[in-house]
């Protein structure tokens, strides 16, 4: 596991107790904006930790690549047309979305490809 990307030891040793038999972390990043702790990609699903729940309650959502019906990349553009320094992950599984914002639009697009690749 040591080609696995993380910007956060807590995360990924969260991610490592929940995997399954065979399971692989492919990466695990750090999420900014309310509600989202972070999103970790393996071999076989998506899991995002929700901090949005009232008091110091949170989920841990497994989402699997054959359930995700479409993913999207949002991107700012600032007046003189550069791109912020952030970037937004947009999951749809069914009718609910799931939204994960980054520091770095390179997270951004390392995300929806991973997802688009094991989805397609």
């Amino acid at each position: 596991m040591s080609d696995v990307i993380y910007d956060n030891k807590g995360q990924l040793q969260q991610i490592q107790s929940g995997l399954l038999e065979g399971e692989q972390i492919i990466a695990v990043y750090d999420a900014i904006g309310a509600g989202t702790g972070f999103i970790g990609l393996t071999n076989r699903r998506v899991i995002i930790q929700d901090k949005s729940f009232v008091g110091k309650r949170f989920a841990i959502t497994s989402i699997p690549y054959s359930k995700v019906s479409s993913v999207s990349v949002v991107s700012n553009k600032s007046w003189a047309g550069e791109f912020f320094s952030s970037g937004t992950i947009v999951i749809t599984v069914g009718t609910h979305q799931h939204e994960v914002e980054f520091r770095g639009v390179e997270k951004t697009q390392h995300v929806h490809n991973v997802i688009l690749h094991y989805a397609s």
